[in-house]
Order: C-alpha cells, then sequence, then structure tokens
C-alpha cells in the first residue's frame, strides 16, 4: 500500500507561526484517528502562499491559513476529507 504524503511547509513564515508546535498536533491527530500508517507526514520547503502561512498540502489540494491553534478543526473539516478522496 501507497502512502499518502501530507506535506507540512516549514519555511519562514510557516516557521514564524509555529509548524514544529503544529507538525507535533498532526502527528497526534494522525495517530489517535488510526491514519499514521496510511499517511506519511513530510516536511517541505515554500509551498507558496505565504500570507496564508501555514500551509498543509495534501496532492495537489493546498490548506491555507492553519496555526497550532485550529489544526484540530483544520485537520476534521479540510484534512480528513482529501485524505478520504485520496485514498479511493
Amino acid at each position: 500500500m501507497t502512502k499518502i504524503n501530507l506535506f507540512v511547509c516549514m519555511g519562514s513564515a510557516c516557521h514564524q507561526k509555529g509548524v514544529y508546535q503544529l507538525r507535533l498536533a498532526l502527528e497526534q491527530l494522525l495517530a489517535d484517528s488510526g491514519l499514521e500508517a496510511q499517511v506519511e507526514l513530510k516536511g517541505a520547503f515554500c509551498l507558496g502562499p505565504c500570507l496564508r502561512a501555514i500551509v498543509i498540502k495534501v496532492n495537489d489540494q493546498l490548506i491555507l491559513d492553519v496555526n497550532p491553534d485550529n489544526v484540530a478543526q483544520k485537520f476534521t473539516d479540510e484534512i480528513l476529507p482529501l485524505l478520504a478522496e485520496v485514498s479511493r
């Protein structure tokens, strides 16, 4: 089974917005959802829209304005649906 890549921008704007705390939260959310075997969390250099940092990418879809305070909601509302779509 091929893993789904979930990229998290590690560029300077995202770094300043708390990407390292966000990464830890995402790891926990993936584990809590039982998805750690299907999803590989990867760091990426700048993903583009720095004014909308922190940026996450699943396939070609960007998820914008993610931060440590809203990551759980973004995970539920935006990331999980994309992961389900990609895994079909």
